[in-house]
């Protein structure tokens, strides 16, 4: 039991508090609250796993509440898309809520709080607002409209619901305190004109609640026990808690807001707006680009759900905020695939190999297995000639000893095959090889049982034969952008730091048992990487992603730099 008690999290460790302090089991109620103007990415991730793991951990209901209260960026296409991520993480919200269920009760609360002299009408235009406002180590100075009265204010704020206003021309703010240390709490904007359709209600609202008005009364009315947020909201909590303070019914359950640390990527951004700025400039080709941190663009490059949820888990939660190394999420996906991608034969560099000593036009069609770690995978049949495909960079005429690819006058064993050894090679007038003629070993076929397919070489190839090969477009991705942090440069904007080469388009040559591989399938190039089938993939035009290398190459790439 103690050893449980030591793995809990900070956030844990404040529900176990809670529950040792009255809470009952019956209580404990979650949500994630994401605001649909953009794709979920990677640090969305890590904040569905908290909540949604919460749930599970509790065996509580967790609300997926949609934060909709700006018609000027969100869109019904971003909410399809959340919910979509989020069921592709493997979780199952208990009930689908939106902030805009409840702009009626929000209205009506606000019109009490003007009754009550907590709330009023300000004029000023917004440049004048932040004036006023004062600084962080000054105090603000109070709106000439602070104290209007009570009639006046009413008839403004319906005025304002009625759509009588231009935008900017009036807004309801909170009465709180212009002196306070937190400039939160200096009369917040409450409601704002916006005289554009809603995803959800269309026009039937020209006013529109803020956040902060927003997410503490919605959790009060979802009766949500503890509201998870990221810690630059922490400044926020105490204006959280005062919105609360003016419904509280000692009937009902108060939401309790705790911050975590946000974890950021390295080698990426994920700020919306900065990927919306990708998208725009045409830097990716869409929000599910494979080269995107998002949610979409992982699943699409061929993440894999539990690999992302080892990763949220492996990073845990912090109330310091630090930057991650992705080799971590890379790390995670080559375990989780390396369990389950079947594994294949391609080329992505072609050089022709001929075997003079087999006979032409013969085929035969050698067994493979598809995963060497799981029996229960079974094997394939891949079809063997005379003329086969090999890495260009799998033969050199002339190499040292501890070269153990194939060299003239050296032998390798072909995966599942024979023996070859290189006897020639054919040139170009520039020097370029173009073919290398090879003899085999026909009593060295791997799995035969004789003597000489027992015979070690040191080298073993993949190939693919060339009368057979399914041609295909591979993509081979590479991290979006070169600086480990490209959004932490004060002097430099991020954009200067795209990586030119984080996009490929080349041939691929590939065994014919992937002719009819499906949108989503996952595989194991073998010694090459994890490849996925991409949403462009069609019959007649195979498509795959390069989801990662075997191996962390971008590392060594670095140090020898």
């Amino acid at each position: 039991m103690e050893e449980e008690v030591k793995s809990l999290n900070f956030i844990e460790h404040i529900v176990e508090e809670d529950l040792a302090n009255g809470y009952g089991q019956q209580d404990l109620r979650f949500r994630f609250p994401p605001e649909p103007n953009g794709y979920l990415h990677i640090g969305h991730a890590s904040s569905i796993c908290l909540n949604f793991g919460l749930g599970l951990r509790y065996n509580a209901p967790v609300n997926l509440r949609f934060d909709d209260t700006n018609p000027a960026k969100e869109e019904k296409e971003y909410v399809d898309a959340i919910k979509k991520d989020v069921k592709w993480l493997g979780y199952e919200w208990d009930t689908e809520r939106y902030a805009s269920d409840y702009f009626q009760q929000l209205y009506d609360w606000a019109v009490e709080l003007i009754k009550q002299g907590k709330a009023y009408v300000d004029s000023q235009s917004s440049e004048e607002m932040a004036e006023q406002k004062g600084t962080p180590t000054e105090s603000g100075k109070e709106s000439p409209f602070r104290n209007r009265s009570i009639e006046e204010n009413l008839s403004l704020f319906e005025r304002m619901k009625n759509g009588e206003f231009e935008e900017g021309k009036h807004v309801l703010r909170a009465k709180i305190d212009m002196t306070s240390p937190n400039m939160l709490m200096r009369d917040p904007i409450m409601y704002r004109v916006l005289h554009k359709a809603h995803h959800r209600t269309n026009t039937d609202w020209c006013i529109y609640p803020m956040y902060d008005w927003t997410h503490g009364e919605s959790d009060y009315i979802e009766q949500v026990s503890h509201s998870l947020c990221t810690l630059e909201f922490l400044p926020h909590r105490e204006l959280y808690n005062w919105f609360l303070d003016q419904l509280v019914d000692t009937e009902k359950l108060r939401p309790k807001q705790r911050e975590f640390a946000r974890r950021n990527l390295s080698h990426t951004v994920v700020s919306k707006r900065k990927l919306l700025q990708l998208v725009e400039q045409s830097v990716v080709d869409s929000w599910d680009d494979p080269r995107m941190p998002t949610i979409s663009g992982l699943r699409r490059r061929g993440y894999t759900p539990e690999s992302i949820r080892n990763f949220a888990e492996t990073i845990g939660i912090a109330k310091r905020e630090n930057i991650v190394d992705v080799s971590l999420l890379e790390f995670h996906v080559r375990e989780h695939l390396n369990k389950i991608a079947p594994r294949v034969m391609a080329v992505l560099n072609p050089l022709k190999v001929v075997i003079t000593n087999y006979e032409e036009g013969k085929e035969e069609w050698l067994e493979a297995e598809n995963n060497p770690g799981d029996e229960s995978d079974g094997s394939r049949q891949v079809p063997f000639s005379r003329e086969l495909f090999i890495e260009q960079e799998d033969f050199r005429e002339e190499a040292n000893r501890k070269f153990f690819r194939l060299k003239l006058g050296g032998e390798v064993r072909l995966k599942n095959g024979y023996i070859i050894k290189a006897e020639s090679c054919t040139k170009d007038t520039d020097g370029n090889i173009l073919e290398v003629q090879c003899t085999y070993d026909p009593k060295s076929k791997s799995g035969s049982g004789t003597e000489e397919s027992l015979r070690k070489v040191k080298g073993t190839l993949h190939w693919v034969s060339i009368a057979h090969a399914v041609k295909a477009e591979v993509r081979l991705y590479d991290r979006l952008f070169n600086d480990e942090n490209p959004d932490g440069h004060k002097d430099k904007d991020f954009m200067e730091f795209v990586n030119p080469d984080s996009l490929k388009k080349i041939t691929g040559y590939l065994e014919p048992s992937l002719k009819n591989a499906k949108v989503g399938d996952r595989f194991q190039f073998q010694r090459l990487g994890y490849f996925n089938v991409d949403t462009d993939s069609t019959a007649e035009n195979l498509v795959f992603n390069r989801t990662v290398t075997l191996r962390d190459t971008w590392a060594k790439i670095q140090q020898n730099n």
